[in-house]
């Protein structure tokens, strides 16, 4: 019979193979954690080449308007949509949960402050994470996997000032104007659900749901979209710009530039959400 553990090389005995799987266990473990730190390294060198480049002259205005409009009116009716269905939504459940409780009187009160307060901020970051994150992703991957950021390179011209900076500044000056309206038609809509139950003007419910309210309540939670607006453009171009693969490569892309941007944006929105509370109370 064989021995199977035997080496042939100074009649010693090979490790066991049980022995073998141990020593290749802590690399196997760590592997995943190592790159995902590497990841966030790269992520900030990169983010710091886009301000750099963002602050130092020449700048791409050009560049930048064609991008508000990209992302900002190509995204109103989506995240106008949205708000609207939000909004009737939020009347219909409160004004199920408050009758329940006596308090039906504070229903525009808690419209107003559920859709102003968190959910117009929230889902217009997360329409727009999946909508311009998917469109920017991809597009710059396509340039990765053609060459052309190559040839941008090679032009002796920053890809990060002509095609990071723009597309960021402008997801972060777009994503409050979008919230304001995802708001408006949260409340609009809100108004004509419950107009349809019970008779009540618009002036009267915003009158009710905005008594008591100051700035406070109010800008904080708008504001903190710029936030988002910076998480979304900044992975998204990331992603699009270290693409390789092929056409492959571009889906790949494309698909983590949307779960990327959505899984920080609603981790953001907790941070945020404290810090609103602590310094805005």
């Amino acid at each position: 019979m064989i021995d199977r553990n035997f080496s042939p090389v100074a009649g010693t005995e090979a490790p066991l193979s049980g022995t073998r799987r141990s020593l290749t266990f802590p690399s196997l473990s760590f592997g995943p954690i190592n790159k995902f730190f590497e990841w966030f390294g790269d992520l900030g060198i990169f983010f710091w080449r886009v301000v750099h480049a963002a602050i130092t002259p020449p700048f791409e205005f050009r560049e930048l308007f064609r991008q508000l409009d990209e992302i900002g009116s190509m995204s109103l009716p989506l995240v106008a949509l949205a708000g609207a269905a939000t909004g009737v939504v939020l009347s219909l459940e409160a004004r199920y949960s408050l009758t329940r409780f006596g308090a039906k009187s504070l229903l525009p009160a808690a419209i107003v402050f559920s859709v102003i307060h968190e959910t117009g901020p929230i889902i217009t970051g997360l329409v727009v994470s999946g909508r311009v994150g998917a469109g920017i992703g991809a597009e710059l991957a396509s340039m990765k996997v053609t060459e052309q950021i190559d040839a941008i390179e090679a032009s002796a011209v920053s890809p990060c000032r002509l095609l990071a900076a723009p597309r960021i500044l402008a997801c972060i000056l777009v994503l409050p104007l979008l919230t304001l309206a995802a708001d408006f038609c949260g409340l609009f809509m809100g108004w004509v659900a419950q107009a349809l139950v019970e008779p009540l003007s618009f002036h009267q419910f915003i009158s009710a749901g905005f008594k008591g309210a100051d700035f406070n309540d109010f800008l904080p939670p708008t504001f903190k979209t710029m936030m988002f607006g910076l998480i979304i453009g900044l992975i998204a171009c990331f992603q699009g710009m270290r693409t390789q693969g092929g056409a492959a490569g571009v889906g790949r892309a494309a698909t983590s530039s949307v779960v990327l941007s959505s899984l920080f944006v609603i981790l953001a929105d907790v941070v945020l959400v404290k810090l609103i509370l602590i310094f805005f109370p």
